[in-house]
């Protein structure tokens, strides 16, 4: 099935299933290395959310090449597993490939400003949450 032959909601519906498969998936490794570690160990640092974001930067790399390599003949499978599956286990396998292709096509200045704008951003974004959210509870 092509890119052309899948209609928007048939998209959504890959997408949608992925999600909820890598969401379900990073709730369970979660657990299980709470459980392996311990709680008062995970909570010492974020084993958990450190081994999800760098097994989902494997599988995208897995999956990218894959893709690549074979032909972006299965938008079906991009689509379930590269932006439903791995978005809902880590979104940041999506934000470690685009930094990656960034530096490759050797826009390495709009690398480097996505990735320090992308963390500085996003964590000023948190705190201005956390502020809003205490101020109004």
């Amino acid at each position: 099935m092509t890119s052309a032959a899948l209609s928007p909601l048939l998209a959504s519906i890959y997408v949608g299933c992925g999600g909820a498969l890598g969401a379900v998936a990073r709730y369970q490794l979660g657990r299980a290395i709470t459980h392996w570690l311990g709680p008062v160990n995970s909570e010492a640092f974020p084993w958990a959310t450190l081994t999800v974001n760098v097994l989902g930067c494997l599988v995208m790399g897995l999956v990218f090449a894959a893709l690549g390599r074979f032909g972006a003949g299965s938008e079906a499978v991009r689509l379930l597993i590269g932006v439903g599956l791995l978005g809902g286990f880590t979104t940041f396998s999506a934000f470690s490939l685009e930094l990656l292709l960034l530096a490759e096509r050797g826009a390495l200045g709009a690398a480097f400003g996505y990735a320090a704008l992308s963390v500085l951003a996003g964590v000023a974004a948190l705190y201005c949450g956390l502020l809003i959210a205490r101020a109004a509870l």
